[in-house]
């Protein structure tokens, strides 16, 4: 029987010396867990093959489970599809790649370096979901994908259905027509979507894909600014919504001519987070205060309102015929500058979470971390930070500073993840 002892905890791969039994896994199961990951990474069989000194036919044979592989061959795979050693033989169950569905729109993420970079962000983004999934398998806590069927849209006007779709879910949230304030755990407490921050190619907003084991999952670009992250949110579950069964990477000024998908979801985007009726109210309260006057200072306190860009919300009232058309367009050539704007009127910039992980997750990984489930190293490789970092985080989210009656401050445990029932 072949044992794997790995140190490399700069990779997170756990604790020194923990050991994987090679032999205690069925060869097919190892075989497709390395198909999986060749495919994610976007490699042929026949480069596997010239980086691991085999023949093509051993890769072929190692992916059918007709050849058991060697412990040797599995640092060298770890390292060449950017995997740890527990992806490819611990306990947890396969899920469906995600190489296959992103195909095409790497393919069309322009040189071939920005498709590397892509498949690189797409891997990592398989990985994350993957990880939720085991984190939840180990809890017996699986998110409840009670998905309502998707809608359809009208191909000639998009626009149009953008509008009553958004309504739609609106009316299903309960949302009303305010602004939504975290969207980002309205769509994982509510919808039971998969959403991370994570960094991204500069020009990728968004990534959506949907898979039967995982359910929905958006990652947005960490690097961009709040109100783009937001819109790239609201895009993705515009996608979600439509055509969930297409996996879908947003990159931003790709199209020469928009697609009707594309169109539908960045439509979707401003009626969903700037409802019409809720917009139209509080223009015209400001308009009627202001003796019919709205100025640009207006409109900036309604962009700040939504939380959505000065762009956005302009846009949006050209759309509704609140503004003429062109507004934009006219501030744009002149200059106008949005951050100085915002400072002069005293608006501080909000903040909805950057954090790369849910909240959800990250108490799942520390409940597994803390009935002993997963060893340190294991929660550090999951939280994706260091060994300090982490218990950190464990300190963070399960402690708080309480003020006791002698005036002296004392750490509180705080368990938000334990049954209330018994």
């Amino acid at each position: 029987m072949g044992i794997v002892r790995n140190s490399l905890l700069e990779s997170g791969l756990g604790d020194p010396m923990q050991e994987y039994e090679v032999g205690g896994i069925d060869p097919r199961l190892l075989g497709r867990r390395i198909q999986e990951a060749r495919k994610a990474r976007g490699l042929t069989q026949q480069e596997v093959a010239d980086a691991l000194s085999l023949a093509r036919t051993t890769v072929t044979a190692l992916e059918k489970g007709e050849r058991r592989v060697r412990p040797d061959e599995i640092i060298d795979m770890v390292g060449l599809f950017g995997r740890t050693v527990s992806d490819l033989v611990g306990s947890r169950e396969p899920i469906s790649d995600f190489a296959v569905q992103f195909r095409t729109a790497i393919g069309a993420a322009g040189s071939r370096q920005a498709q590397e970079d892509m498949s690189e962000a797409v891997r990592e983004f398989q990985t994350l979901c993957e990880d939720y999934l085991y984190l939840e398998n180990l809890n017996g806590s699986t998110l409840r994908q009670n998905y309502i069927p998707e809608y359809s849209i009208n191909v000639t006007s998009p626009e149009d259905s953008a509008e009553d779709v958004a309504s739609a879910e609106r009316n299903r949230l309960g949302l009303g027509d305010g602004p939504v304030l975290n969207l980002r755990e309205m769509l994982e407490n509510d919808v039971a979507m998969r959403v991370f921050s994570m960094k991204l190619p500069s020009r990728v907003a968004g990534i959506f894909s949907y898979a039967q084991e995982l359910g929905g999952c958006i990652a947005v670009n960490a690097q961009h600014p709040e109100e783009r992250r937001r819109w790239s949110m609201a895009h993705e579950y515009g996608h979600f919504l439509t055509s969930r069964f297409h996996s879908e990477i947003s990159i931003l000024g790709v199209y020469r001519r928009v697609p009707v998908q594309e169109r539908f979801a960045d439509a979707f985007a401003g009626c969903f987070l700037m409802p019409a009726a809720g917009l139209r109210r509080r223009f015209n309260e400001m308009s009627r205060a202001a003796a019919g006057e709205v100025t640009m200072a207006d409109v900036v306190r309604i962009a700040d309102y939504y939380f959505v860009s000065i762009e956005a919300v302009t846009l949006r009232l050209e759309e509704l015929r609140l503004l003429p058309g062109g507004t934009w367009d006219r501030l744009r050539d002149r200059g106008f500058r949005v951050r100085e704007a915002q400072e002069q009127l005293g608006l501080s910039r909000r903040n909805d979470s950057d954090q790369l992980l849910p909240l959800r997750y990250q108490f799942l990984a520390i409940r597994s971390y803390e009935e002993g489930q997963l060893t340190e190293g294991e929660l550090s490789r999951l939280l994706r930070v260091d060994r300090v970092s982490a218990r950190r985080t464990v300190q963070r989210l399960t402690h708080t500073p309480h003020l006791c009656d002698e005036g002296d401050l004392e750490s509180l445990s705080i368990d938000l993840t334990g049954s209330l029932l018994g």
